[in-house]
């Protein structure tokens, strides 16, 4: 994926990951951590577009549970279902 340059992680991502996906991959991680001393709900920034785009994902009933034995077919499922929402969202 030659445009993807930036990637949003939650903070339980952190460690070699980091690492890893530098070497590997050339992009930059930036992990979005909780606030010190947060007891409460608080919306944490880009956190929110990742929870949204699960939602989006599960609304498929092919992916609402892990049926695919390989992750290829699993991320064949991702493509299908993106697909299904854009075109949903072009028709209108």
């Amino acid at each position: 994926m030659p445009r993807l340059r930036l990637l949003w992680a939650d903070s339980t991502y952190g460690g070699t990951l980091l690492a890893w996906v530098k070497q590997s991959c050339g992009w930059l991680v930036r992990i979005v951590a909780k606030l010190e001393n947060q007891t409460t709900f608080v919306v944490l920034p880009r956190r929110w577009i990742v929870e949204r785009t699960f939602g989006w994902l599960v609304g498929d009933r092919r992916l609402a549970r892990d049926y695919e034995c390989r992750p290829a077919s699993s991320e064949a499922m991702i493509y299908i279902a993106m697909i299904h929402l854009m075109v949903r969202r072009l028709r209108c």
